[in-house]
């Protein structure tokens, strides 16, 4: 029997789907059931959107009376807590499908007269900022219901997240999630990633590449929107993979106004040809910024890193290329010195040969280091080797192997104890021996004995002094407690530096001065 022909049972099966409804049903039944079934996924899928915690329900295909007729949401996400009873209508949308204002303003709608709470919108278009949705719909109809929308890409990034990285704690659930995700991986699942820089791409390209293309052409809006999600999706897919919360690396006004930021693209693309933008990744040296040059037919991918704040110019850049063993000979290192507008710039090769080929002036220390890498860009609108859009994905993916993940923060070391038993004074050359006089002075001629040895006496021997006298018996020091193959360490140098000090102090109490006078006395 040819068994490797044989389809192995799934509980979300891809095969039968056919059409565009059978697989938006089926899409939108095996989302809600995991939902409610695996307790971490559903949680991270709706406290996002204003759900408290407990339970969640899920239902499919529930019908409403809007006015004169009927209108389905694909599904209902509902949950109770304290009394509370929070609910959110879902519309799913799956492959090349578009989300359609008309329907959304309809759910909205049945919300608000039932008292919902939210409308959830599912399809394969991205956001092109945080909480700014695909569609545009009549803010009027928002001031009671909250609008969310999440992308399959998102969606599946959240699922690998809690699977992968995070954690379920029931095997059952964790298996379900598994099942899910890899329903989600399939091509026939109608979940997509980002795949198209859309229609007017090749005709904004064109223009561009002529010197024809200006602010108000038809299409340059979309260009833009469809490269801000190439931005946000590259956080997710960068997020899945690595368990973080990678974001788009946005300033406060872009996100108080995300038209400002749209502005600043379309002019940036008009006047110099190029598109960008930074993902800031959870721990990283810095942002990871991104540079689409349409017009040069590049993509620039860099981060910064602040230079050491100690040792001399070489070593500093030593410090970097160190980090950067892994990192091909091509990549450009820039460097910028301390109150110099102006920078040095060379090729790694040549900087691990010569790092002084990055100081131009070794009088002045380096303060910032550039690590930027340029590699060709694609033209197509598509995906596949030759496009725009894996040759920006595949730039990222390879600085941050081999670049970012890699580099570390310069850290202070921590500041040095002088060496052997000596004190930071007798390190500077200050003699801190006792007059011979004062030590005779102080000498009972009757005992052999030093003042250091007095001086050194511990607590017990006083202890033990004091329990002969009153008939007791000797205080004995307890032994300490090890564990199986540890050590005693002995702090020799420490202790005989702390012997002296107690001398110091003994002699400054004796002669009635300050213990900093005592140790220059004599």
């Amino acid at each position: 029997m040819a068994e490797e022909h044989w389809h192995q049972a799934r509980l979300i099966p891809t095969s039968g789907i056919n059409g565009q409804d059978e697989a938006e049903r089926r899409a939108t039944s095996a989302l809600l059931a995991v939902v409610s079934a695996v307790r971490e996924f559903g949680a991270a899928i709706a406290r996002p959107l204003g759900a408290p915690a407990g339970q969640l329900s899920t239902f499919i295909e529930v019908p409403f009376p809007l006015g004169d007729r009927t209108v389905q949401p694909d599904g209902v996400i509902q949950t109770s807590r304290a009394g509370r009873q929070w609910t959110a209508l879902v519309e799913v949308k799956t492959s090349d499908a578009v989300l359609q204002r008309e329907q959304i303003e309809a759910y909205l709608d049945v919300a608000r007269e039932a008292g919902f709470d939210a409308v959830l919108t599912i399809s394969n278009q991205i956001e092109s900022a945080p909480g700014v949705h695909p569609v545009e719909v009549d803010r009027r109809k928002l001031k009671r219901v909250a609008l969310h929308h999440l992308s399959w890409a998102e969606i599946l990034t959240i699922a690998v997240q809690q699977r992968v990285h995070r954690g379920v704690s029931d095997p059952d659930q964790a298996w379900i999630l598994a099942e899910l995700i890899r329903y989600l991986e399939h091509p026939k699942s109608g979940a997509l990633d980002f795949t198209d820089m859309g229609s007017s791409w090749v005709t904004v390209r064109e223009s561009l590449l002529a010197g024809t293309l200006r602010q108000n052409d038809k299409g340059l809006g979309e260009v833009i929107s469809r490269w801000e999600q190439l931005l946000r999706f590259a956080a997710l897919r960068m997020g899945r993979e690595l368990g973080a919360d990678v974001q788009v690396a946005l300033s406060r006004k872009e996100v108080a106004d995300p038209s400002l930021r749209c502005q600043e693209q379309t002019a940036s693309l008009v006047t110099k040809g190029a598109l960008h933008g930074s993902l800031r990744i959870p721990d990283a040296i810095g942002p990871l910024t991104v540079v689409a040059d349409v017009r040069a037919g590049t993509v620039t991918v860099s981060i910064d890193a602040d230079a050491p704040r100690e040792g001399r110019p070489t070593t500093r850049v030593s410090w970097l290329t160190r980090q950067l063993k892994d990192a091909p000979d091509g990549l450009r290192i820039e460097a910028w010195s301390v109150n110099s507008r102006t920078s040095t710039s060379e090729l790694l090769r040549a900087v691990r040969e010569d790092p002084s080929v990055l100081i131009d002036d070794p009088t002045k220390d380096p303060r910032a280091f550039r690590i930027s890498a340029v590699s060709a860009i694609g033209t197509k609108r598509g995906t596949g080797r030759g496009s725009y859009i894996d040759s920006v994905l595949a730039a990222i993916d390879g600085m941050y192997s081999t670049v970012v993940q890699n580099l570390r923060p310069w850290v202070s070391r921590a500041p040095q104890l002088p060496r052997g038993a000596q004190s930071a004074a007798e390190a500077a050359g200050i003699d801190l021996t006792p007059p011979p006089a004062d030590l005779q002075e102080e000498e009972d001629p009757s005992e052999n004995s030093t003042f250091v040895a007095a001086a050194a006496a511990t607590i017990t021997d006083v202890e033990n002094d004091q329990a002969v006298e009153d008939g007791l018996p000797e205080v004995v020091p307890p032994s300490p407690v090890l564990e199986d193959g540890d050590v005693l360490t002995v702090w020799g140098d420490a202790q005989e530096k702390l012997d002296r000090e107690r001398v110091t102090e003994d002699i400054a109490e004796k002669h009635n001065v300050e213990p900093a006078d005592a140790i220059t006395w004599s």
